[in-house]
């Protein structure tokens, strides 16, 4: 962990093992107690593609698994 400082403009200097870590675009998240950087992948669907690659279910048998989980919560 390291401390960084705002310049005169409020421009922020992330230490470089950040950079090389997680890539140089962040989403800001306002947090009650502070603020989170989350890291934006430089090409967001490609990153989605690679979180499910071992996913062997489709689109449509997701969101029917989804939908029937959601409606016994509810009490169907």
């Amino acid at each position: 962990m390291s401390d960084v400082v705002l310049d005169a403009r409020g421009r922020l200097t992330l230490p470089k093992e950040v950079r090389e870590r997680y890539g140089d675009r962040y989403h800001v998240v306002q947090l009650p107690d502070g603020v989170k950087l989350v890291p934006v992948a430089d090409d967001p669907l490609e990153a989605l593609r690679d979180e499910f690659a071992d996913v062997e279910k489709s689109a449509d048998e997701l969101r029917e698994e989804a939908r029937t989980v959601a409606l016994d919560e509810a009490g169907r």
